[in-house]
């Protein structure tokens, strides 16, 4: 029996500690949709994903985990990151298609990942 009991907290432990954390929700509010809608504030944000220009804390913790959230289909990320990849994913292709481009050059240059999310993208409201 007590081998038992050890047994189900080991396995209890591993399981907590295989899943995964989540991204920090710690700009989870910023407002995506004023960003989006003024360019001479989105154009900054690219520049620094891009490593063209300087970074703001959000725009920082954006940039690190780009290329993890692309591979792992946002898996660490919390549901409000998930639908605000998509909304912004979705304004880059219809709207800013040289900065689309440019990001998919630099993070996914043999085009693994985003092109099984392209099509879908291009349907969201932009």
């Amino acid at each position: 029996m007590n081998s038992f009991l050890i047994l189900c907290v080991l396995a209890l432990a591993a399981a907590a500690s295989a899943r995964p954390e989540t991204y920090t929700n710690k700009f989870d509010n910023v407002d995506l949709e004023e960003i989006l809608s003024n360019r001479r504030l989105l154009i900054p944000y690219l520049k620094c994903v891009l490593e063209q220009g300087k970074c703001t804390p959000d725009g920082k913790e954006l940039k690190s985990h780009i290329r993890e959230a692309l591979e792992n289909n946002c898996e660490k990320c919390t549901e409000t990151q998930r639908r605000g990849t998509r909304r912004v994913i979705a304004h880059l292709i219809n709207n800013e298609a040289d900065y689309w481009n440019q990001l998919c050059a630099k993070y996914d240059p043999e085009r693994k990942y985003v092109n099984k999310y392209e099509s879908d993208l291009r349907s969201v409201k932009a």
